[in-house]
Order: structure tokens, then sequence, then C-alpha cells
């Protein structure tokens, strides 16, 4: 029961932050470091836990893009990925793609966050057809183990897709364990700079950015890449905010 005299209370209810923990002697209480241990735990889980590859492939394969394909980085081990990030930004090979021409390429990569890609990936992928497919053509998708951004421009390159899209998972905080971003690439091609990619990130409704709101951000930057002819800081998201509604 909330205690009526709980000056933080109200502020609880507007973000995800932890504020006037209180104090139990010259510590917290108990209740406070034992949620603290909990979301610590749930991060470092959200970060080893592996990519179910085949189960993520049964969701994806009815949204009716084709069967996906599947790339891995030259990391070999998780621990390897948290210590090489160079080595997850460099596939170990290409073999499963084929040159389409899209206008669009979906990459959906584990990142830090594979437990993010398991309860968003299908669903912001859905949202992400629904809401590009009457204007663009879209590849068939890639699914990306111990996955960097940067692996994309190798499977932009090799699809030959206009733009690339990766949804990935992000680094889990201890408020949020689960939170997706979305990564865009124009002309995507080895050795592109993050400097000349879009993102879109904390997406994880109902809490965060809801999956039908990000697919409309990603529809109104790629409208301004194609006419602009680049990604990066030199392009804004004009999407205006009431339009921005639903999951």
């Amino acid at each position: 029961m909330t205690d009526p005299n709980d000056f933080w209370a109200p502020l609880r209810t507007s973000t995800q932050a932890r504020i006037g923990l209180g104090r139990a002697g010259d510590g917290l209480p108990t209740r406070r470091v034992l949620e603290f241990r909990a979301a610590h735990a749930a991060a470092r889980d959200a970060v080893h836990q592996p990519l179910d590859v085949e189960a993520l492939s049964a969701e994806v394969r009815p949204l009716g893009l084709g069967e996906p394909a599947v790339v891995r980085s030259q990391v070999t081990s998780r621990s390897e990925y948290l210590r090489r990030p160079d080595l997850g930004r460099v596939p170990a090979n290409l073999d499963g793609l084929t040159h389409v021409g899209a206008d669009v390429g979906i990459v959906l990569a584990d990142g830090l966050s594979p437990r993010a890609l398991h309860d968003h990936g299908a669903a912001l992928l859905g949202a992400l057809v629904t809401t590009l497919g009457e204007r663009y053509t879209i590849a068939p998708p890639t699914i990306a183990t111990s996955a960097r951004v940067a692996l994309s421009d190798h499977i932009g390159a090799a699809l030959g897709v206009n733009i690339v899209v990766v949804i990935i998972g992000e680094r889990p905080g201890l408020s949020v364990a689960d939170s997706l971003g979305i990564y865009l690439t124009y002309d995507p091609r080895p050795g592109r700079a993050d400097s000349e990619r879009n993102c879109i990130s904390n997406i994880h409704p109902p809490d965060g950015l809801g999956y039908t709101e990000a697919a409309r951000i990603v529809l109104s930057l790629i409208g301004g890449a194609r006419e602009l002819g680049k990604t990066g800081v030199e392009l804004k998201d004009t999407t205006p905010r009431g339009e921005l509604t639903g999951s």
C-alpha cells in the first residue's frame, strides 16, 4: 500500500529511475537492496541469454517476407563478443544472402540484449512491414547473431538494398533489460561511420516507445534519407509528435 505521506510516490509513476529509496539506519531498506540486485541479475541474464534463432525465424516467417537468412559475426563466444566489438562488426560469411536490390533490407540482430529481440523483435518487424510495405520493397529478413550495428553494412551491401534497417538489442540497464534500438543506414557498405546512421532507441512497449510509433519514425527517416541522399547527423526526424499513437 502506498504511504499517503510519501513525497516521492507521485513522482515514481512518471519515471523508472530509483528515487526516494529511503533509509534503514546507515543503509538502504532491505526491499530496495533486493530490488536492485534483481534488476542487476535481469540485466546480466539479458546480455548472456543466447538467441533462439529457430524460434525467432518461426515468428518471422508468417510476415510474408520470405525465408529469413542467418548471418553470424566473426565472434566465437559471448565472452569474446563483449571483449572484441571489432569482431562483432565483421561477418563470418555471407553465403546465405542473395542480391535482391530492394528498397529496404531489415536485419534482426541480437546485440547486447538477445532477450529484447525475443520479446519484441517479430512484433516490431511486423509493424515495419505494415508501415513500409505499401511504399517500399522489402528484402527477405536477415537474422544476425553476435552482431554489432556495423555488421549490417556488409549485409546491406550483399543484399543490394538502398537502405538497411537494423533492429538490435540495446545495452540492458537497471530499469530496462529488454529494450530494442533501430539504426538506419543509407547506401550501406563496409566502412560506414556511426555518424552516417540514424538511431531510434528505447523501443519496449508498454513502458517505452511502441512498435507503430517506431515504424512511423522509420518511415519518415527513410523518406528524408531518399530525398537527402544520406542518413546520419544531417538527417532529422520530422514526424509530428501528434501522429505517434498506438502500440
